[in-house]
C-alpha cells in the first residue's frame, strides 16, 4: 500500500511542480579561480594600480617580518603572519571607497593598514594593551576581530543598517577559511542574503585552519559554492594575484553599491609561515608544500609582469624598498617604546554610563593602586 492510499483518497493532489526561487546557475563561481597576472588580460591594466599595488605588498611583507621579530623581542604577546596573503588583503582595502568600511580579522593588519590605519595601532591589540587601539569609525574599520567569523554578521548589521538611512556605504568583510565552519558565517550570509545588504564577504582560503587542512572542513567543491546554497552569487579568484581580486571585489562591491546584494568571493592562497609564533608548522605539513607556492608568491607575479612592461628597473625597486624598510624602523622604534597604560582605562569604555557594580570595582582597583603606589614609596 502506498503512503497515498494510506493516507485515504480524500487527500489533494500534489502542488504543480516545484520551481527554484533563483536559478543557481548564474550564481556558481567559475571552475578555475579568476586569474590576470600571467595572462593576455595583464597588458591592458592600468600601470599606476600595478605601482601602487605593489609598493602596498613590497611594504606589506616587510611589516609581516617586522611585526614576527617584535614577538621574538618580547614587544608583541602574538602575531598571526599574513605572509603570502598580502595580495588578497592589499586589494581588499584598495576597492573600498573611504565611506565604506571594513571587517578584518586578527590575521588582516595589512588590509587595516593599506586603508589607512597607523600601523603601530593595528598591533596595539596583538600587544595586549588595548581591545582595539583605534577609532574604528574615524578609520571605517572595526576592531580586528579574534573569535572567528563574529564579525561577519556585525558587517551585514551595519550594511543593512546604512541603506535603510539611505547612506551610500558597502562593507567588506574578511575570514579565513576555518571561519567558514562556525555557525556566524552561515547566519551572516542568509540575513546578507535575504536583505540584500551591500556586503561583500572575502574568504582567505589559505589551506589550514591553525593544523586543520581544508579537505577535512568542508566537501564542498569550493568556499565559493556555498555562497549558491543562500541565493547569492560565489567568486573564486587566485589570492595571490593582486589585480585578479582587485578587480573581483571591485566588482562586487560595485554591485553591492548598486542595490545588487551579496557576493561571497574566495580567494586561493596560501599560509606561508606557522599559523601564529605559538605554532609549530612543521608537525603538520612538509616543507616541500611550503616551497611548491614560493614561485607563486604575490611580489614574484606582480614583479614579473612589471619587468616585463619596462615599469620595475633597480631604482624604482630600491626606492620601493626604501620606503618598506623606513616604514619597519619607525614600526620598530615606536614599538620599542614603553606604553603608558592607565589600569582606570579597564573601566573608560565599557558602558556609556557605569553601572553600579562597574562603579564599585573601579573603586576598589583605584584604592588598590594607591595602596601600592604607598607601600612603594615607604620602601624605598
Amino acid at each position: 500500500m502506498t503512503v497515498m492510499e494510506q493516507r485515504g483518497a480524500h487527500q489533494p493532489a500534489p502542488p504543480p511542480a516545484w520551481q527554484p526561487r533563483t536559478d543557481p546557475a548564474p550564481l556558481l563561481p567559475d571552475a578555475e579561480p579568476y586569474r590576470v597576472l600571467g595572462t593576455r588580460a595583464a597588458g591592458a591594466v592600468d600601470q599606476e594600480l600595478l605601482l601602487r599595488l605593489h609598493g602596498e605588498l613590497v611594504r606589506g611583507r616587510r611589516y609581516n617580518t617586522q611585526a614576527t621579530a617584535l614577538t621574538k623581542q618580547g614587544r608583541l604577546a602574538v602575531y598571526p603572519s599574513s605572509t603570502g596573503q598580502e595580495a588578497s588583503q592589499i586589494a581588499a582595502a584598495f576597492s573600498l571607497r573611504e565611506q565604506d568600511w571594513l571587517f578584518p580579522s586578527y590575521r588582516d593588519t595589512l588590509a587595516a593598514v593599506a586603508r589607512g590605519l597607523d600601523p603601530v595601532a593595528a598591533l596595539t591589540l596583538l600587544r595586549g594593551d588595548w581591545h582595539t587601539g583605534y577609532d574604528p569609525r574615524e578609520h571605517r574599520t572595526a576592531p580586528l576581530c579574534t573569535p572567528l567569523a563574529t564579525q561577519l554578521p556585525h558587517a551585514v548589521g551595519l550594511a543593512h543598517a546604512a541603506r535603510l538611512k539611505g547612506d551610500d556605504v558597502v562593507a567588506l568583510a574578511l575570514v579565513g577559511d576555518g571561519g567558514t565552519s562556525e555557525g556566524d558565517f552561515h547566519e551572516a550570509l542568509n540575513f546578507a542574503a535575504v536583505w540584500r545588504a551591500p556586503v561583500v564577504f572575502l574568504v582567505q582560503n589559505n589551506g589550514f585552519a591553525i593544523s586543520v587542512p581544508l579537505a577535512k572542513q568542508t566537501a564542498a567543491p569550493s568556499l565559493a559554492h556555498k555562497a549558491v546554497g543562500y541565493g547569492i552569487p560565489g567568486r573564486l579568484v587566485d589570492g595571490n594575484d593582486a589585480v585578479a581580486v582587485y578587480e573581483v571585489l571591485t566588482d562586487a562591491v560595485r554591485t553591492a553599491r548598486e542595490g545588487g546584494g551579496p557576493t561571497l568571493v574566495e580567494a586561493v592562497t596560501y599560509r606561508m609561515e606557522a599559523h601564529t609564533n605559538a605554532d609549530d608548522a612543521t608537525r603538520y605539513r612538509g616543507d616541500a608544500e611550503v616551497d611548491a607556492w614560493r614561485d607563486h608568491d604575490p611580489i614574484v607575479l606582480i614583479e614579473r609582469e612589471l619587468t616585463e612592461r619596462g615599469l620595475l628597473d633597480e631604482d624604482r625597486r630600491n626606492a620601493v624598498r626604501a620606503s618598506a624598510e623606513a616604514m619597519a624602523a619607525d614600526l620598530r622604534e615606536r614599538m620599542n617604546a614603553k606604553p603608558a597604560l592607565d589600569p582606570m582605562d579597564l573601566f573608560a569604555h565599557v558602558y556609556a554610563e557605569p553601572t553600579t557594580q562597574l562603579r564599585e570595582q573601579a573603586a576598589r582597583l583605584r584604592a588598590e593602586l594607591a595602596a601600592e603606589d604607598e607601600a612603594y614609596g615607604a620602601g624605598r
